[in-house]
């Protein structure tokens, strides 16, 4: 048994447990009525529908994709462990390595498949309906992609809690609370200094590693800070400049937010006793 082979084995998985369908219709429903609310100011602005809709999904993923990627992931260790299927896969000539990879790379493909045709579904609903899209192309492009990136470093943290959890309530318990500080909690706490610090001690590199520190503030940050039109429309322009990180940057540190939790993924899981 290879990675490619535990990899379909949580895809087919996925497809008999209806996952992929009800992350799809869900991000499409969600995608297609935040786009039609967000479509109305597009004419007093200049925006093209698209740019706002670039905003809209934006906010939407932050909330939405990380959880269902912790939803996901969170119990792909300690689950199996419990039911004893565990048991069974390791019995495979397979290392234990191969099987965090091949079970994270199934949950990426169903949420990618997911994401591009609920999101891109929503885009051409809206084209349909407004006559035309106009520009912004690009970063709806980019906006999907990104949000591919954000729900894999989500489910790589997933796989961290779960390999580190002995019981799934635990693990679930974890990744709520994870869920939590990245979409809610670090932005308020963030904020609250900035306006007590005053500039003192948080200088723009502070702010770039605070920043950095948060897998969904290096989202926002790439994906709407990327189109100059759209996070002028967002109120990201001002703090883009601030933080100075460019593209590069932001995309290096959401690779390090995948890799470096399933790296330690795998060695929790290489030194878990069964």
């Amino acid at each position: 048994m290879t990675v490619a082979a535990v990899a379909a084995k949580e895809i087919r998985e996925g497809l008999r447990n209806r996952w992929i369908v009800a992350i799809t219709l869900l991000l499409g429903i969600l995608a297609l009525a935040l786009s039609f609310l967000g479509s109305a100011p597009t004419g007093s602005t200049g925006a093209s529908p698209l740019e706002v809709m670039v905003v809209s999904l934006s906010s939407l993923t932050i909330f939405l994709v990380p959880l269902i990627a912790l939803l996901l992931s969170h119990d792909a260790v300690v689950g199996e462990a419990e039911r004893g299927t565990l048991l069974l896969l390791l019995s495979y000539p397979v290392a234990r390595w191969q099987i965090v990879l091949g079970k994270f790379l199934g949950h990426l493909v169903i949420l990618a498949v997911a994401t591009t045709i609920g999101y891109g579904a929503a885009g051409l609903a809206l084209g349909a309906f407004a006559g035309g899209l106009g520009d912004g192309w690009g970063a709806f492009a980019r906006m999907i992609a990104n949000s591919i990136g954000l729900g894999a470093a989500f489910l790589a943290i997933g796989y961290a809690v779960s390999a580190l959890a002995r019981e799934r309530g635990v693990a679930a318990g974890m990744a709520v609370g994870l869920w939590l500080l990245f979409a809610l909690v670090y932005d308020m706490i963030l904020l609250g200094a900035l306006v007590v610090d005053q500039g003192a001690a948080i200088t723009p590199g502070v702010l770039n590693a605070l920043l950095l520190l948060n897998p969904a503030d290096v989202y926002r940050l790439l994906n709407l800070a990327g189109s100059a039109d759209a996070s002028m429309f967002a109120g990201m322009s001002g703090l883009a400049a601030d933080a100075s990180l460019d593209a590069p940057i932001l995309v290096l540190a959401l690779v390090c937010w995948i890799a470096v939790p399933l790296a330690l993924a795998s060695a929790l899981f290489s030194r878990r006793q069964l």
